[in-house]
C-alpha cells in the first residue's frame, strides 16, 4: 500500500468516526420535539450528548484538515464546488452549538426562550444530516468538472434524484442511530419512547438505506464494495433485531458497524478517484490530488503520535459519562408564580 492509499483510507476512517459519533448527536437533535413531553424531558435528552457533542466534531475538523494537507486538489475542488451545501452545514453546526450553550442562559420563567433554541438544535441537526448525504452522494456520483478540476455545474446539479435519496438515507440512519443511543443512555418514559420509535422507523431506514446502497452498488460499486454493503445490511438488520429484543448495547454496537461499513463501502466505490467527473477524462484521482511524498511522510508520523491521544481522551470522556440519565437527575425549574424568597 502506498502513502496515497494509506491517507485515502485513513480519511475514510476519520469520516467513519465522525458519522458514528456525530450521527447520534444529529439523531438526538432531530428527535428533540418528537420524544420529549416537558422541559425536564428535553433537558434529559440534551444532557445525553451535552458532555460529548463538541468533542465529536473534532473528527470533522481532523477529516477536513487531513484532506487539505494530504489531498489539496481534492479539498479545493470539494470546498469550492460544494460551497453552498457545505456553508449551510457549517451554519447548521454553529447554530446547533450556540443553541446548546444559550438555551439555559435566558430567564428561567421564559419558556419561549428555550423553545426557540430547541428548534435551532432540531433544524441544525436536520439540515446537517440531510446535506451530508447529498454531499457524499455527489462525491460518489461525480459532478461536472473541467480540465483544471474546477466545478462547472450549478446548484441544481447537486440535487439529482440519487443525491436526494442519499440525503434521505443519511437522515433516516442518523434518526435510527439517535433513537438507539437514547434508549441506551436514558431511563423511564423517554427510554420507552426512544425504543418504540427506533423499532417503528427501522423499516423506513431499511428501505431508504437499502435503496441508496443498491443504487450505489449497481452504478458505481465493485466486488469489494458489494462485500462491505452486505455487511452493512446485515449489521443494520441485527441492530433492529436487538432493538426488538431490548438489547440496547448490542443494538448500538450493530448500528455503529452498519455506519462504519456504509461509509467504507462509499469510499471503496469511489477509489481510485477522489472526485469523479461527469466527463471521465477529467476525473480527479487520488494520485493526481495528493501532496508530495515528503508531506505525506511527515503527516504519517504526526498521525501516529496524535491519533492515539485523541482516541484516549475521547474514550475517557465517554467512560466518565457512561451512566444512564433519568429524569430524576434533572432538577425542576423554579415555579415563576411562586413568591420571591424574603431577605
Amino acid at each position: 500500500m502506498t502513502l496515497v492509499d494509506f491517507w485515502f483510507y485513513l480519511i475514510a476512517v476519520l469520516w467513519i468516526g465522525y458519522f458514528f459519533l456525530e450521527g447520534f448527536d444529529f439523531g438526538v437533535g432531530m428527535l428533540l420535539p418528537v420524544l420529549s413531553r416537558s422541559e425536564r424531558e428535553r433537558r434529559q435528552l440534551i444532557n445525553t450528548i451535552g458532555p460529548v457533542w463538541d468533542g465529536n466534531e473534532v473528527w470533522l475538523v481532523v477529516a477536513a484538515g487531513a484532506t487539505f494537507a494530504a489531498f489539496p486538489h481534492w479539498y479545493a475542488t470539494l470546498f469550492s464546488g460544494f460551497y453552498l451545501p457545505l456553508l449551510v452545514i457549517l451554519v447548521g453546526l454553529i447554530v446547533r452549538g450556540v443553541a446548546f450553550e444559550y438555551r439555559g442562559k435566558g430567564p428561567k420563567a421564559d419558556s419561549r426562550w428555550k423553545r426557540r433554541w430547541d428548534w435551532c438544535i432540531t433544524a441544525g441537526s436536520w439540515f446537517s444530516a440531510v446535506l451530508w448525504g447529498v454531499v457524499f452522494a455527489n462525491i460518489v456520483r461525480g459532478v461536472p468538472l473541467d480540465k483544471n478540476y474546477d466545478y462547472v455545474g450549478g446548484l441544481g446539479d447537486l440535487f439529482s434524484p440519487y443525491a436526494l435519496l442519499g440525503g434521505a438515507a443519511f437522515a433516516s440512519v442518523f434518526l435510527l442511530h439517535g433513537a438507539i443511543f437514547l434508549s441506551l443512555k436514558t431511563s423511564g418514559e423517554v427510554q420507552r419512547r426512544a425504543a418504540t420509535f427506533a423499532w417503528r422507523i427501522g423499516a423506513l431506514t431499511m428501505a431508504l438505506g437499502g435503496g441508496f446502497i443498491a443504487w450505489t452498488q449497481v452504478a458505481y460499486g465493485d466486488r469489494l464494495s458489494l462485500v462491505f454493503f452486505l455487511v452493512d445490511a446485515i449489521a443494520l438488520t441485527l441492530a433492529l433485531a436487538a432493538v426488538k429484543a431490548r438489547r440496547d448495547g448490542w443494538a448500538f454496537v450493530a448500528m455503529g458497524v452498519a455506519i462504519a461499513f456504509m461509509t467504507l463501502a462509499i469510499f471503496v466505490a469511489l477509489y481510485p478517484n477522489v472526485m469523479p467527473s461527469t466527463d471521465p477524462q477529467f476525473n480527479l484521482t487520488a494520485v493526481a490530488a495528493a501532496s508530495s511524498p515528503y508531506t505525506l511522510h511527515v503527516m504519517t508520523w504526526v498521525a501516529a503520535i496524535m491519533t492515539p491521544v485523541v482516541i484516549a481522551y475521547q474514550g475517557w470522556t465517554y467512560w466518565v459519562f457512561r451512566k444512564r440519565i433519568s429524569i430524576k437527575h434533572i432538577p425542576a425549574d423554579p415555579d415563576p408564580s411562586a413568591p420571591a424568597p424574603s431577605r
